[in-house]
């Protein structure tokens, strides 16, 4: 830390108190900088004054369409700082928000939307096709607004509380504020219920993790569905009093240039992204003033790219669930262990305690250093459980501690290392994908049998997915007509890259496909259609 900045407890003791509520924390921060730029997109910015005076008008306007306590508000959108408006609007109102992946099929939208009911649906005009799709397909009745003026049976979201007057606000730290849908292994995709108060506290801890000052600029490159946005980019810029720069997503080829043509710091950013950067780097990047970088995970050759090519002084890597956002990080003036995420997450406050951390084998013990095991999380952010879904909610968290499913190890100075997953989830595009919905659409085809999806390894870090499928007697099917049945019914990011069709699958004793075997199978990467390449270039 540099003589002329401020300790992470400084920052967030720089404003008034804000009740650990997202009114309280954007009008904290309005009283103290009332003109300084709280977000921008590169082309529009919205001080913090603006911010409170547009969300007031945002609320009233919801109010008067019956919006409020415990209602869910849905968005189907790339970034935009609508988004963020509607988020501190509904909190407002002690009303939840709803970003929904706007890459979703219909039918997949439609399913949501039927487990949550949302009271209305706020979408891109780009989006208003799938989500009229959506709603014909789920037969839930919502009021629906576009963020690009009123089309197709959609009000205008610009005239949303115009002129009226504020509602008195009501929020508490304890209420929810955030329903995220994150899939789960039974291949049913899991709300996510998180607190005011979580997310507050998870902005305040990002401050710790990257020393964030009131003049930062955090690039928000990854969507507002995902923990690492909201959590993080656009929690921590709250919690700094720092300016969050929204970009509508990822774009490999005006990532540099918007960077530094917006003045960005800081960015997080996901293995698959960073990856795709470093291969482009001779043919896109362009200086730039980012010094600091989250990343989950940081490979080495990755980490060497990123400061000896692209200049960014600080890499910081880290962990964390949906559920558990921000448990491990690397800590800020230490030299990192190779291949270690780093240690339990720090509060700035010393007397607020954070994480905890333990890992247990498969009898429920503590394990020994460096003996693999698997990863429990204790935080004060934990989530309040899983929308609509009692028995997974109960079966997730033990005494307070959350399973997460991962395998880990932790060496005697609390470093952890990451091994592999134990749930059957594929990390695909900054995505979890579950392996057993991709069994179930897949298995649905009328030409196959049986179909188990695995992840295999990607190029570009991450996973890649690999399906092995049976064909019924008699049947036949190209891996090129199953790729386009699947286009009509998965989500891109869910898409399968491989394609082998096998005679047999192997099974457990109780029946289940072992996945384990056909992980282990070096042969059956080597034997699949490689559908990229297959692709018209």
């Amino acid at each position: 830390m540099s003589d002329d900045e401020l300790s992470p407890l400084e920052v967030i003791r720089h404003y008034p108190p804000h009740g650990e509520t997202l009114p309280g924390l954007l009008a904290s921060r309005a009283a103290a900088i009332p003109g300084a730029a709280f977000l921008t997109d590169g082309s529009r910015t919205v001080s913090w004054a603006e911010c409170e005076a547009r969300v007031g008008r945002l609320a009233a306007g919801l109010a008067a369409r019956g919006i409020g306590d415990g209602a869910r508000v849905a968005v189907v959108s790339r970034n935009r700082i609508e988004t963020v408006l509607l988020l501190f609007a509904a909190s407002r109102l002690r009303a939840i928000l709803m970003p929904l992946n706007p890459e979703l099929t219909a039918a997949e939208i439609a399913a949501l939307l039927d487990h949550a009911q949302p009271a209305a649906i706020f979408a891109a005009a780009e989006a208003l096709g799938t989500r009229r799709d959506a709603l014909r397909k789920s037969g839930y009745a919502s009021r629906v607004f576009c963020f690009d003026g009123a089309r197709e049976q959609a009000e205008d979201f610009a005239s949303l509380g115009a002129g009226a007057a504020p509602p008195a606000c009501a929020a508490r730290p304890e209420d929810t504020c955030l329903l995220l849908y994150t899939s789960g292994t039974t291949g049913a995709p899991k709300g996510v219920l998180h607190s005011q108060r979580n997310f507050v506290r998870a902005g305040e801890a990002f401050v710790e993790r990257m020393h964030l000052q009131p003049d930062d600029r955090l690039l928000c490159v990854l969507p507002f569905f995902h923990i690492n946005a909201l959590f993080y980019s656009l929690a921590g810029s709250a919690a700094s009093g720092a300016t969050l720069i929204v970009a509508p997503r990822f774009s490999a080829s005006n990532f540099w240039r918007f960077a530094a043509r917006t003045g960005a710091t800081e960015v997080n950013i996901i293995a698959t992204v960073g990856n795709i950067l470093a291969r482009r780097r001779r043919a896109e990047f362009v200086p730039h003033a980012i010094r600091k970088l989250y990343g989950a995970p940081i490979p080495p050759r990755l980490r060497e790219v990123l400061r000896e090519e692209f200049g960014i002084p600080v890499l910081i890597e880290g962990y964390g669930m949906t559920e558990v956002p921000g448990a491990i990080n690397q800590v800020w003036d230490a030299v990192p262990k190779p291949g270690s995420m780093g240690r339990a997450a720090r509060h700035p406050d010393p007397q607020r305690p954070f994480a905890g951390l333990r890992v247990l084998d498969e009898a429920g013990r503590e394990c020994a250093p460096d003996e693999a095991g698997e990863l429990w999380v204790k935080t004060p952010i934990l989530m309040q459980g899983y929308f609509r879904d009692p028995e997974a909610s109960i079966a997730a968290v033990r005494e307070g501690w959350f399973r997460t499913g991962d395998l880990v190890r932790r060496d005697a100075a609390g470093e952890v290392t990451f091994v592999a997953r134990l749930k059957d989830i594929i990390r695909r595009r900054g995505e979890n994908v579950s392996g057993a919905e991709l069994d179930q659409v897949i298995g649905s085809h009328p030409a196959i049998q049986e179909a188990a999806a695995i992840a295999v390894p990607s190029e570009l870090g991450e996973d890649e997915i690999l399906v092995a499928a049976v064909l019924k007697p008699g049947e036949r099917l190209n891996a090129a007509d199953l790729a386009r049945w699947c286009a009509g019914r998965l989500a891109a990011h869910k898409l399968p890259r491989y394609v082998a069709f096998v005679e047999a699958l192997p099974h457990t004793p109780t029946h289940r496909v072992a996945k384990h075997r056909l992980r282990s199978d070096p042969g059956l990467t080597r034997s699949a259609v490689d559908l990229a390449a297959t692709r018209p270039a």
